[in-house]
C-alpha cells in the first residue's frame, strides 16, 4: 500500500468532504496533487484520532 492510499483510507464521511473541499485550492497553491492533499488530510485526521485514543487510555489508566 502506498502512502497516498493509506492517507486517503482515513477519509470517510464528513472527513472525506473536508478533504475534497480543501484538495483543489491547496493543490493549486502548492506542488502537490489533489490526491496527495487528500492523503495528507486523511493522515492528519488519523494522527489526531490516535492522539485522542492514547490520551483517553492514559487518563483511564491513571484512574481519572
Amino acid at each position: 500500500m502506498d502512502p497516498v492510499s493509506f492517507g486517503k483510507a482515513g477519509l470517510q464521511g464528513w472527513r472525506a468532504k473536508v478533504g475534497d473541499a480543501v484538495a483543489g485550492p491547496i493543490a493549486r497553491h502548492s506542488g502537490m496533487t489533489d490526491d496527495q492533499v487528500r492523503a495528507a488530510v486523511g493522515a492528519l485526521f488519523f494522527v489526531l484520532s490516535v492522539i485522542y485514543v492514547f490520551g483517553t487510555v492514559r487518563r483511564l489508566a491513571r484512574g481519572g
